[in-house]
């Protein structure tokens, strides 16, 4: 039996009101593709090492993300920002850092060091993810209502009454038609297969949820619902969002606070709005003008 506490959301809300503690705190991590040698270890301005071939991913990421809030993460294809998001959600083992959540162990444990068992048991209660292809986050053989069902069961939940009922009620809060619940997610178009990955994604309650470019591939009108559905949800639950896009008019609108990335490490990093009128990296101001 797992000797673990999860606080309930009043007892979590309260916690961070007078404490103001991170929900989520993340130290240094690093992710490194190769064996890697003594030059790529100690020279930390290279991305990919000339004598041994390493790749490094990321590099000494640092961040927080504070309950209820949104934290965007932004920078052009390979910069590392989707790799960060695979680490975070235990999907890749890190190099070197070191990760915690305020509502797991009094936030003192760290989660890259913990088993697999824990971690899959951390990911199946706290959090929840929405991928950038849909076909890695769904199971298109099976119902969409099977999808939620699948991540409920893995939270613990086993009444089939219970799962049907929770169902339905994510189907409908995702605006998904509700005879469409027991179809099959490769029938649906990608817009309405987002829909039903955040549905997914929500099924366990989690206080933090990633996002990995949920709006590439799809139309504009379409990526302006899936964004106004993010948005009203987060407004709604108060979850903590983890948002990572290269389109900086995503961020923009969603996002309190926004961290820059580019070859694998944090090169700016602030409130949102400041961001995007006082950019002081040169790369960060040419991701906004090419916004503007």
């Amino acid at each position: 039996m797992m000797e673990t506490k999860i606080l309930s959301q009043q007892e979590t809300d309260d916690a961070f009101d007078e404490h103001d503690i991170p929900l989520m705190k993340v130290k240094g991590l690093s992710k490194r593709y190769g064996e890697g040698c003594e030059k790529c270890t100690m020279d930390d301005s290279i991305s990919r090492c000339p004598e041994c071939g390493a790749l490094w991913a990321c590099r000494d990421i640092s961040i927080e993300l504070y309950p209820k809030e949104i934290l965007g993460i932004v920078g052009e294809s390979g910069s590392g920002k989707s790799t960060l998001m695979r680490c975070l959600y235990f999907e890749e083992q890190v190099t070197h850092g070191a990760m915690y959540l305020s509502i797991f162990r009094s936030g003192k444990a760290d989660l890259f060091k913990e088993s697999s068992q824990i971690q899959r048991y951390i990911r199946n209660h706290m959090m929840g993810m929405v991928f950038q292809n849909p076909w890695m986050g769904l199971r298109m053989h099976i119902s969409g209502g099977g999808n939620i069902a699948e991540k409920l069961i893995a939270a613990d939940m086993y009444h089939v009454g219970s799962i049907r009922c929770r169902a339905a009620e994510l189907w409908r809060r995702v605006e998904m038609p509700l005879e469409r619940m027991d179809e099959s997610p490769r029938n649906f178009s990608g817009g309405m297969q987002q829909r039903v990955q955040i549905a997914k994604a929500l099924a366990n309650h989690p206080p933090l949820l990633f996002l990995d470019e949920v709006t590439t591939g799809l139309d504009l009108s379409v990526q302006a619902k899936v964004l106004d559905l993010v948005r009203q949800l987060q407004q709604e639950l108060g979850v903590a969002m983890l948002i990572v896009s290269h389109d900086l008019a995503v961020i923009r609108m969603l996002a309190d606070r926004t961290v820059v990335m580019k070859h694998g490490r944090i090169i700016e990093e602030g409130l949102t709005d400041q961001i995007l009128e006082d950019p002081q990296h040169p790369y960060t101001q040419l991701l906004v003008r090419s916004l503007l």
